[in-house]
């Protein structure tokens, strides 16, 4: 590789993981303010969890817009929109005057979480060498629980001052990644190779209707990943808040440290699969954590136990997500790379739209605990299953040497 396709590759990931750090960002800063935002709404905090439910739902639209516009005019530009309207949709959220505008503005805010990952994530798998797939997807992938980080800590010194909205005006600071992306990243030479045969658009979707098999097959195995991750993580705040009586700081300490673990468990599993294989690496890390469930919920209310829990969970839910940007990028075809992962990937979202919600009318007849105990073990057993079903294309090479 010479000096300018090394540099390309770094600015590239450079690009797609503060794309997504922000983009998740944006994301949890409402997970940490759902009891704030539901008091001065005069709502239950089960109709503000719809609020996230809402926001999960609109990614697909998200996905398919981008994901077209990107296998027809290149990552680029669609990537640099996509930033700055969801940047835009962020501030407003922050300025709702009622709870229908708030919910609303985070239907539109889940489009732009939608078109983010897959035109990043194409981005970047298009861009470095196969050998570094793996553990790059899992720094790519973990620009996630970053921005589940950044939000912990932002709850921690910003909440306690100014309240809940400041936190979503500072969201709009993604719109400075836009001018990186102009500057410093170019274009795949994989998305060039494919859009020197670029085919018309009745051909293109008479591609995608081909393919439908292999389609379908990310889009169960992306609901399970979603029910995963989201099923660990969007309720977690609030049972540390509510069941355990823990302080905004407590909260923000053990989420943050939750966090850490994630990024650890994506880079290290993401490396792993880059010697074992995408399967076996993302199985191994959902039966760990299904083994981890009473750590993680059911321990003593020690801040040091919890800690400790959370930070094994999410380091092997984030673990198997972490292989999850490499491992369906090489299973989609290259025409179709800028919309198949990422469509697939939103539409594994909508099925999984619901957990948040689910887990927050379990706890009408169980603790929070349990509900997210019982909840998690399902699926775990369930996604394991769906990962060892599924086809691998392990390093598979992409553009004209596909």
């Amino acid at each position: 590789m010479s000096d300018p396709q090394r540099a390309n590759s770094r600015n590239a990931v450079v690009a797609g993981f503060l794309g997504w750090t922000l983009d998740a960002f944006d994301y949890f800063i409402l997970t940490y303010v759902l009891s704030q935002v539901a008091a001065e709404f005069h709502k239950s905090i089960a109709d503000v969890t719809l609020t996230l439910t809402a926001s999960l739902v609109m990614r697909p639209v998200g996905a398919f817009l981008f994901g077209l516009l990107a296998d027809r005019y290149g990552r680029r530009l669609p990537l640099m929109f996509d930033v700055l309207f969801y940047s835009a949709i962020e501030i407003l959220s922050g300025f709702a005057p009622t709870f229908g505008t708030f919910f609303v503005l985070r239907l539109l805010y889940g489009i732009g979480m939608g078109g983010e990952w897959g035109v990043g994530a194409s981005l970047v798998m298009e861009s470095v060498p196969a050998k570094w797939r793996g553990i790059l997807s899992g720094v790519l992938q973990e620009g996630y629980a970053l921005g589940n980080l950044l939000a912990a800590i932002a709850f921690w010194t910003i909440f306690p001052h100014w309240g809940w909205r400041p936190m979503f005006f500072i969201g709009g600071l993604p719109a400075l990644l836009t001018l990186f992306i102009r500057a410093k990243v170019k274009e795949s030479d994989a998305w060039k190779a494919e859009a020197a045969a670029r085919k018309s658009w009745r051909q293109y979707f008479r591609e995608v209707g081909a393919n439908w098999r292999r389609f379908l097959y990310l889009v169960v195995l992306m609901a399970m990943m979603n029910f995963m991750s989201h099923g660990t993580q969007d309720l977690y705040p609030t049972f540390l808040q509510k069941q355990h009586h823990f302080s905004t700081r407590s909260t923000a300490i053990i989420s943050a440290i939750s966090m850490l673990g994630a990024i650890a468990g994506g880079i290290l599993v993401g490396l792993y699969s880059d010697r074992r294989g995408r399967r076996r690496a993302m199985v191994a890390a959902a039966l760990c954590a299904l083994l981890l469930i009473p750590v993680w919920v059911f321990a003593p209310p020690a801040i040091a136990l919890m800690s400790a829990g959370a930070f094994l969970m999410q380091f092997m839910v984030q673990g198997a997500w972490g292989v999850i940007p490499a491992h369906i990028n090489e299973l989609s075809p290259g025409s179709l790379r800028g919309f198949f992962p990422g469509f697939a990937y939103q539409l594994g979202v909508l099925i999984a739209s619901a957990a948040p919600y689910l887990e927050a009318r379990m706890t009408s007849h169980f603790s929070y605990g349990q509900a997210m105990g019982m909840f998690a073990a399902a699926v775990f057993i369930i996604g394991a299953m769906v990962i060892a079903a599924g086809p691998e294309a392990h390093r598979v090479a992409f553009g004209s040497d596909g």
